[in-house]
């Protein structure tokens, strides 16, 4: 996991076109989705993080966000109800 606060544009434009992030987050809500997602886009930068994988993402503890990864995050909460 990578905070955007701690990266310039420079490395961040690198790391997006080496693939070697794939994925952003909030780490406030817990939430991670794809970098071109308008919810994404809107998060204040200190909240920001970036991921490599979605097995990443989900090993840090977030869950799919509900508009850009609709099927995982549908996957994820019926994953939920059926442990409750």
């Amino acid at each position: 996991m990578t905070h955007h606060s701690t990266l310039t544009n420079r490395e961040l434009y690198r790391m997006i076109h080496s693939y070697a992030i794939c994925f952003g987050g909030n780490a406030s809500l817990k939430i991670y989705g794809t970098l071109r997602c308008r919810s994404g886009k809107r998060m204040k930068k200190a909240n920001r993080v970036f991921f490599q994988s979605e097995t990443e993402a989900i090993a840090e503890g977030y869950r799919p966000c509900a508009h850009c990864m609709h099927a995982a995050y549908q996957r994820w909460k019926l994953s939920k109800k059926q442990v409750e």
